[in-house]
């Protein structure tokens, strides 16, 4: 697959992302999520390094939060945190973890890497803006694998069943789930009410207007296809 029309300021992200090392086994995570948190940060969310304490702000969670370095490389860009930082991460110094801690890093909402979390805790966080009748909107991020714990699936009845429409879920298809589903993502997610749409995850404009699609009423789940893992 090949990124189309990039914007300014991506072309930073593979240096960014080369000064962070000693994770190999999670590379694989910070590469599949790259395109896609590039397109949320620059062009989807309302948040910006002085509205993070904003209570209007719109939320994002990486529920994939294993390899994070796609994610820190991004928030340096967006001027969340210091270039300088990345080359210290995991560093007994550094506040940059194998894991995002949510209490140390500007940007974060959720300390996240353990699998199955950021869906559950994004339809929580939709509800307790509902509640206050708050515009912003929530978007999590979570990869193919983590739709085979129960508590995503729970997530995934519950949100459609409540009409969450504030709520987004961004599912990175690496096809690494053990399990997988019948007719694939996009139909798990359509069966409880949810709208779907696929697309590849290096496709900029496709992930921008998947992510915008308009869905009164209903939670909205994006599929973003990309090579499967361990592949080319």
């Amino acid at each position: 697959m090949t990124t189309t029309t990039p914007m300014p300021g991506y072309a930073r992200l593979p240096r960014l992302i080369s000064l962070m090392t000693g994770d190999d086994k999670h590379h694989a995570a910070a590469e599949s999520t790259v395109d896609v948190l590039w397109v949320l940060f620059d062009r989807v969310l309302r948040i910006t390094p002085e509205t993070v304490h904003d209570p209007d702000r719109d939320r994002f969670l990486l529920s994939k939060g294993h390899g994070p370095m796609a994610y820190y490389a991004v928030l340096a860009a967006k001027g969340f945190l210091d270039e300088e930082e990345l080359a210290d991460w995991s560093s007994a110094r550094s506040r940059l973890g194998h894991h995002p801690d949510r209490t140390r890093v500007p940007g974060v909402e959720i300390s996240s890497g353990s699998l199955g979390h950021g869906l559950p805790i994004a339809l929580g966080t939709a509800l307790g803006l509902r509640a206050r009748a708050a515009d912003a909107r929530v978007v999590t991020l979570v990869g193919d694998a983590e739709l085979d714990e129960g508590s995503n699936h729970e997530a995934i009845v519950v949100a459609a069943r409540m009409g969450l429409d504030r709520l987004s879920a961004v599912v990175v298809d690496n096809q690494s789930s053990t399990h997988g589903w019948p007719g694939g993502i996009a139909r798990r997610f359509e069966t409880e009410g949810w709208v779907t749409r696929t697309v590849s995850g290096r496709d900029h404009q496709a992930l921008y207007a998947a992510c915008t699609t308009e869905h009164p009423g209903r939670p909205l789940a994006v599929v973003a296809v990309v090579e499967p893992k361990g592949g080319h």
